[in-house]
């Protein structure tokens, strides 16, 4: 370790290394984005909380609460086009600053292409895609700034997308290439800003227990018990976001141990 280097600790020891950071998620209202707030609250960031449900909003942020750390719910429909901006500007409003987004709101809907409903297919593309580059945009400015004055020397641009992204599988054609673009868009955006200290990573999931795969029974010849919790996601992205300034991860899948493809 170079000598002018402060030791770096790790998520998990009992520290708040994200102390005085303000993050923003979305889908913060259940599933991997609810985890993903509770975790960063535990690192010691404050919490712009975006969904639609606004009981649930409230819930999480109650319990966020309970941990010390501040939390601003935002109730929002992504999909409308001017939601993402309102969003970030209403959360640098109230908090001052933005050091950290996690896109993780999105919706599935699988099916074979001639047996689909387009509509389902506007609200994958408008969710699962247009409401990234939306919020990445407009959050992108703060980004910036936080990297340049803010204590930490970087700031984090997270987007949770999935292994479809990676590999197209029959039947989730047009989720598969929503997660796709993001995939490509981030890496590009990565390019763009990473000399400016703003780091963009990806973690893309397998199988996941969420309310958006309620009822599954099984997946891949995979019993739902054996597949992942909302909190292994959520520990990958606070993985990303407390590595040292000096160290950008940008690419975490995780899969279910029994899961193949």
């Amino acid at each position: 370790m170079n000598a002018q280097e402060p030791p770096h600790t790790p998520a998990g020891t009992g520290e708040r290394p994200l102390a005085g950071c303000v993050a923003l998620v979305t889908g913060a209202s259940s599933g991997i984005g609810e985890a993903a707030a509770l975790s960063l609250a535990r690192l010691g960031c404050s919490l712009a909380l975006v969904a639609r449900r606004t009981d649930r909003l409230t819930g999480t942020g109650e319990a966020i609460g309970a941990q010390g750390a501040a939390a601003l719910p935002l109730t929002a429909d992504l999909t409308a086009p001017g939601a993402a901006r309102q969003a970030v500007e209403d959360t640098v409003r109230h908090f001052g600053r933005l050091d950290v987004v996690v896109n993780n709101a999105g919706y599935g809907a699988r099916a074979p292409v001639e047996e689909s409903d387009p509509d389902d297919w506007e609200r994958m593309v408008d969710l699962n895609l247009k409401a990234v580059l939306r919020l990445s945009h407009a959050a992108l400015p703060h980004l910036l700034r936080a990297a340049q004055d803010g204590p930490r020397g970087v700031a984090d641009l997270v987007t949770v997308s999935s292994v479809a992204g990676r590999l197209a599988r029959k039947g989730n054609s047009v989720y598969s290439a929503t997660k796709h673009a993001v995939c490509a868009f981030s890496e590009s955006l990565r390019q763009e800003v990473t000399g400016r200290g703003v780091r963009v990573g990806l973690v893309e999931p397998g199988m996941t227990t969420t309310e958006m795969t309620v009822g599954g029974t099984s997946a891949f010849g995979m019993p739902q018990e054996s597949w992942l919790r909302a909190e292994d996601i959520a520990r990958s992205v606070a993985f990303m976001i407390t590595q040292p300034p000096h160290a950008a991860v940008n690419e975490i899948m995780v899969r279910p141990t029994a899961q193949e493809h």
